[in-house]
């Protein structure tokens, strides 16, 4: 949040005063660092590792050489994602839109209906990726595909909705793997996403 902002501060993990979604737009939008925003409750975002970047970046770039069809969109984590079941404002990782792109209203900064999602893990979020956050994923409609990418070895799990509305795990190990991302019928080798990492 900004710094010179009269209403509250954030704390290096959550603010613990209310926050109105008015208050938490107008502030984000001058903020230098990232938060999200949980029905009234403000969290900062930590910056990630250089690994980190590299992963994503990797597949993003993959991502886009492979989804050539013009109504398939690739967003990286600077975008906010709106969850309204959950009064719910975050920024994924990579996020994929099949078809159209639907904004919050009139807001151009917050989306409403990824297909797949994609999130790094990290020491300080994954158990928070794993377990709410899924969960609070998993109420929008759209979505059907989510991606747990490991920094520390080549290893991803997929989670993909079943027509029953449960969801399946399947996980890809080692370089020579590959995912099979089921919702647009293209395979994502791991020596490319894992390219650039060190291990």
């Amino acid at each position: 949040m900004s710094p010179n902002s009269n209403s509250f501060t954030i704390a290096p993990e959550t603010d613990n005063k209310y926050c109105s979604v008015e208050d938490y737009r107008r502030l984000e939008a001058r903020s230098s660092q990232r938060h999200d925003y949980r029905d009234g409750e403000v969290v900062s975002m930590r910056g990630g590792s250089a690994t980190h970047n590299k992963i994503i970046l990797c597949l993003a770039a993959l991502l886009m050489a492979r989804l050539e069809d013009d109504r398939v969109e690739v967003f990286a984590s600077d975008l906010r994602l709106w969850i309204p079941r959950r009064n719910m404002g975050t920024y994924p990782d990579l996020m994929v839109v099949d078809g159209e792109v639907a904004f919050n209203g009139d807001r151009t900064d917050e989306i409403l209906n990824p297909t797949t999602i994609v999130e790094v893990l990290s020491p300080s979020t994954e158990a928070y990726d794993r377990g709410d956050k899924f969960r609070h994923y998993r109420s929008i409609p759209s979505f059907c595909e989510y991606l747990l990418v490991s920094q520390t070895e080549p290893y991803i799990e997929q989670f993909c909705r079943q027509t029953a509305g449960e969801w399946q795990l399947q996980t890809y190990e080692g370089l020579e793997s590959a995912i099979a991302l089921h919702c647009f019928d293209i395979d994502l080798p791991l020596e490319e996403i894992y390219r650039r990492v060190k291990f």
